[in-house]
């Protein structure tokens, strides 16, 4: 009788880690970030994460949709705000007003789809990331 005892749990035993190891490994394939659960699609990225850049001709206006980053590299440009709430220059620390000059090499941030952007006062070179409208 002692003997069945002892098999008897050292059989439990084994059943218990087999539940337990099954358990904690189950999900292993489907793990956030893998194949079958992307964390972010390709499409976002394309168009969120990467930077394109656009030659501005003088005259011309871009508008960023919300939370699009601008970075002006060449050229003159000025802030379009028809709100009056500015567009937050994240290097320099403050906001820029309409009609402002955006400065070379600041990353601006517009905060809301409402027609913000920056508009070349000459030809311009400006880098954004995120949706925006040339116009």
């Amino acid at each position: 009788m002692n003997k069945f005892k002892t098999v008897f749990i050292v059989l439990l035993a084994v059943i218990v880690i087999s539940v337990l190891g099954y358990a904690a490994f189950a999900g292993a394939d489907d793990e956030p970030g893998g194949s079958s659960d992307p964390l972010v699609t390709q499409s976002y990225v394309d168009q969120y994460m990467q930077w394109k850049i656009v030659d501005l001709k003088t005259g011309q206006i871009l508008q960023g949709h919300a939370g699009t980053e601008l970075i002006t590299r060449r050229g003159q440009a000025v802030v379009v705000d028809a709100t009056g709430n500015g567009i937050p220059d994240v290097t320099g620390g403050a906001d820029i007003h309409a009609g402002s000059a955006a400065p070379l090499n600041h990353l601006l941030v517009v905060p809301r789809d409402d027609g913000r952007g920056v508009k070349a006062q000459s030809p311009a070179v400006v880098m954004y990331r995120g949706g925006a409208t040339v116009r």
